[in-house]
């Protein structure tokens, strides 16, 4: 009888050698490079916040532009003839662009909080997007959820 048997010769499922199983430390390079557009995002992020808050017109044309972005994806990849993409798209176009007009209306302060929601919902916008791998790359939407996401919470911080 060998080790890794049984009295009756079937494997029991231990190794034979002393090998460890892989620590999720050696898997972390693997699954860092599964997430990419995530550490791309992360990084553009700190660039762009790390002393502080850019200018609301610039953060209010960021959020106007993101759903155009989504658009052009759509039509490259012809996904925006199907039933009702073209209108949930255009309305999220409107929406977004109806919050970014609003925050240059505003003051400074109240300006930074109604697009740090404008892009926290847009965030949501991609995750949904990410989920059902329609309209944009997956890859696309990933990043896009992680940099809106992280400029929602820097503006909530440093307005």
């Amino acid at each position: 009888m060998t080790i890794g048997t049984t009295r009756d010769g079937r494997d029991d499922g231990t190794r034979d050698d002393a090998t460890p199983p892989r620590s999720t430390v050696a898997r972390l390079p693997r699954a860092l490079g599964h997430r990419w557009p995530t550490l791309l995002a992360l990084a553009l992020a700190l660039a762009t916040f790390v002393d502080g808050l850019p200018p609301v017109p610039l953060l209010a044309g960021l959020l106007g532009v993101m759903p155009v972005c989504y658009l052009i994806f759509g039509a490259f990849r012809r996904e925006l003839g199907r039933p009702g993409v073209l209108v949930l798209q255009v309305a999220g176009l409107l929406g977004f662009a109806a919050v970014a007009l609003t925050a240059l209306a505003v003051d400074d302060t109240l300006g930074f909080r109604l697009l740090a929601v404008g892009w926290l919902a847009h965030a949501v916008w991609d995750f949904v997007h990410h989920r059902t791998g329609k309209v944009v790359p997956r890859a696309w939407s990933e990043w896009c959820c992680v940099v809106d996401a992280s400029g929602a919470l820097a503006m909530l911080l440093l307005a």
